[in-house]
């Protein structure tokens, strides 16, 4: 059989549009997932650096401005030392509690992400919500997080009272 090369050119074209057309695929999958992601995280950023100078006006010193132009940097340089940190175990405690703890607490954050609708009918984890309203839906989950980020807290506070009393 005697193959034309024509033909092989046109196989391979035909072979690569099919191979950046799924990559063009993946790409458009993750952008609506990764920019959301990517400006909650600027704005926390920006955030934390207008705390920190309005903190410094209002105290009257010199706020962050070493790291980066005008100190946009802080907080990522905050990141990095508290990871280069010594870990430091408690002796009378539970070690492997105390080693996981902050595992649990992030993991369950990013957990959170499953059921948010990224698109269309891009949803990572499809828990089948009720009233199929994007907006009674976020509004449930931000009820969900303040009553987590304050009534744990609270109950803690008053767990712990509650048991210096009792000994």
């Amino acid at each position: 059989m005697i193959i034309d090369t024509a033909e092989v050119q046109a196989i391979n074209s035909f072979s690569r549009l099919e191979s950046l057309k799924e990559v063009y695929g993946i790409i458009w999958v993750l952008i609506p997932i990764f920019s959301p992601v990517l400006g909650i995280t600027i704005g926390v950023l920006v955030i934390v650096w207008l705390e920190r100078e309005i903190s410094a006006g209002i105290q009257q010193h010199i706020g962050p401005e070493y790291a980066g132009p005008l100190g946009i940097l802080q907080a990522l340089a905050d990141g990095t030392k508290l990871l280069f940190k010594e870990n430091l175990l408690p002796s009378r405690g539970d070690t492997r509690l105390f080693s996981i703890g902050p595992s649990i607490a992030v993991i369950s954050i990013l957990l959170s992400y499953l059921v948010i609708p990224f698109g269309y009918r891009l949803v990572l984890a499809d828990l089948g919500y009720g009233s199929n309203n994007k907006y009674s839906f976020s509004g449930g989950l931000r009820a969900a997080a303040q009553s987590i980020s304050y009534e744990i807290p609270l109950t803690l506070c008053v767990l712990s009272i509650s048991l210096r009393v009792i000994r």
